[in-house]
């Protein structure tokens, strides 16, 4: 199909993406990578008045370290945040996720804020997020505000920014030494979205585990903090036993939906297996203190 007809503006910096955003209204969108708005737009399930593309804006791209926390550029994309030495030194858990996004053409045009803000709960970056308690920036006429992830999204495809904010960028804690990460993911193809994913940190020390972090993909109408699992593994052996234990709880307080790929039950399933898998592959990885 094709798009409705939709007014264009294309911005240099992030002071004009900001004014051509507040001065455009409440019918525009920001067009990022695209990867998600252009299809949603030639089924005509979206009709934006005016683009805003935010491709010309560079400073969106920077991945920088600030001490004890990296800042990612909106803009950057997925190919970009993986290669990043920076990523895949202090925040593996986004490099390794991020490499299962879609396909390598979408992540060389897709970008890491464009796939956070578009909020969908299969999406596998949303619960990375959530699980490394990352720190959403977002700048509008009004000035800039930082959102916790645990308030970022608000429901499905649905976030916490507002009409006329644009996210700049997403502030990542680096956990320090003794964490191990890993992402769990089920798909059918591997193209697909996901039909479960895990996103895991585990801290040990002494052969126990001294922290854990775990959010779950599309189990609900938004990311979910396994909070149950969190603290039955927190204080116990860092076992595969005390692993599979845990997990039992990982479908609490959920609600997967139900489709062609799978019925409630089994994704409740799912999260129970992949969670279990994901505490031995991140444990395997964290080194003892």
């Amino acid at each position: 199909m094709i798009p409705a007809e939709f007014g264009y503006v294309r911005p240099a910096s992030v002071a004009e993406a900001v004014a051509a955003l507040a001065e455009a209204g409440e019918d525009a969108k920001i067009l990022a990578g695209g990867q998600s708005l252009m299809p949603l737009m030639r089924l005509r399930l979206a009709y934006p008045e005016v683009l805003v593309d935010l491709d010309r804006v560079d400073e969106l791209r920077e991945i920088r370290d600030e001490g004890d926390s990296l800042l990612i550029g909106a803009m950057a994309t997925h190919d970009q945040v993986m290669g990043d030495a920076l990523v895949r030194e202090h925040t593996p858990l986004i490099a390794q996720a991020t490499s299962t996004v879609a396909d390598p053409a979408v992540r060389h045009r897709g970008t890491f804020g464009g796939a956070l803000s578009h909020a969908d709960p299969a999406g596998d970056l949303p619960a990375v997020a959530l699980a490394l308690d990352t720190v959403f920036l977002a700048r509008s006429p009004r000035g800039s505000r930082e959102i916790p992830a645990a308030e970022f999204f608000v429901d499905l495809l649905t976030s916490a920014l507002e009409p006329d904010e644009i996210l700049t960028g997403v502030r990542v804690p680096k956990l320090g030494p003794g964490w191990g990460f890993h992402y769990e993911k089920f798909h059918r193809t591997a193209q697909a979205w996901a039909i479960v994913g895990v996103a895991c940190a585990v801290q040990r020390s002494n052969g126990t585990v001294s922290q854990a972090r775990v959010a779950l993909t599309n189990m609900g109408t938004r990311p979910i903090r396994a909070t149950g699992v969190e603290s039955a593994v927190t204080g116990g052996p860092a076992t595969l036993d005390a692993f599979r234990s845990a997990a039992q709880a990982a479908a609490e307080d959920t609600d997967p939906p139900a489709d062609l790929h799978g019925a409630a039950d089994y994704r409740k399933h799912l999260a129970t297996v992949l969670t279990t898998r994901a505490f031995a592959s991140a444990a395997s990885l964290a080194e003892a203190i």
